[in-house]
């Protein structure tokens, strides 16, 4: 099977601490999977390799079959790969469609010219990408206006410019580190469907970390756990609710299985 993303022994280390140590993984295309663990297991350390943020100091890193070890980050997003962060990271002094906009700096091809003397080129150009971003705003299900500076928005609805702003590099897999992360129940529910759309109705692969059981059981077809920077359990969401070192390790001593929804 031709695999989307193959993790090889990635290891990195930062000093004496092996934050991520011989991890191995693939993603299939169209998949929808989760990465979970307790609080310094090498999630977002893992995302971090997987974006260009960090280089491993082991293992090889394939997209398509193409290696991302050594590319810089614009260089891993223009190729089809889009996150969002653990904590937003918005420009709170630009508004939505703005912020969206900045997520599609790899598909501009007006020149400095064409910017500096506002040619017909770069004017089609804005218009054209500037309707798109306002497509992605809707797609979302943002309440706000477009026109709104993000630092007045709710958080939830952060979050939602957040995976707009993901969506607007047109990528092939969507990394979302934590996208529930201090929401209420129908916010939730609201991202989780948001989610499942991304896969269904625009063919994005998505990996997840998150750490709200529910959300990850409901929605994951496979689940990778990590604990100290390694891979201990993999699987179908029941095969790694039911697993001893997942309960153990992720869920804490004397959990019972049956408290993971």
């Amino acid at each position: 099977m031709a695999y989307l993303l193959e993790l090889k022994g990635v290891t990195k280390r930062f000093g004496g601490l092996v934050a991520v140590n011989r991890v191995d993984f693939t993603l299939e295309p169209g998949r929808i999977v989760s990465i979970i663990g307790p609080n310094g297991a090498g999630k977002t350390t893992l995302f971090n390799i997987m974006t260009g943020i960090y280089r491993p100091d082991e293992g090889e890193i394939l997209f398509e079959g193409r290696s991302l070890v050594g590319l810089r980050p614009d260089q891993i997003a223009a190729m089809g790969i889009s996150r969002t962060f653990q904590n937003i990271r918005l420009f709170g002094n630009m508004t939505v469609v703005e912020n969206v906009l900045v997520g599609m700096h790899t598909r501009y091809q007006a020149t400095p010219l064409d910017i500096v003397f506002r040619t017909r080129r770069y004017r089609e150009e804005e218009r054209r990408l500037r309707e798109e971003a306002l497509q992605l705003i809707r797609f979302v299900g943002l309440r706000a206006s477009p026109d709104e500076l993000a630092k007045n928005l709710p958080y939830g609805e952060q979050r939602k410019v957040e995976i707009a702003r993901a969506l607007a590099a047109k990528p092939k897999l969507i990394l979302l580190d934590e996208p529930t992360a201090g929401m209420n129940p129908q916010e939730t529910a609201e991202t989780t469907r948001l989610i499942r759309r991304l896969r269904d109705e625009l063919g994005i692969t998505v990996i997840l970390i998150e750490h709200q059981m529910r959300v990850v059981m409901g929605i994951s077809e496979r689940v990778t756990v990590l604990d100290y920077g390694e891979k201990i359990a993999e699987g179908t969401p029941e095969e790694v609710r039911r697993n001893p070192r997942v309960i153990e390790a992720y869920l804490g001593r004397g959990v019972a299985i049956g408290a993971i929804p």
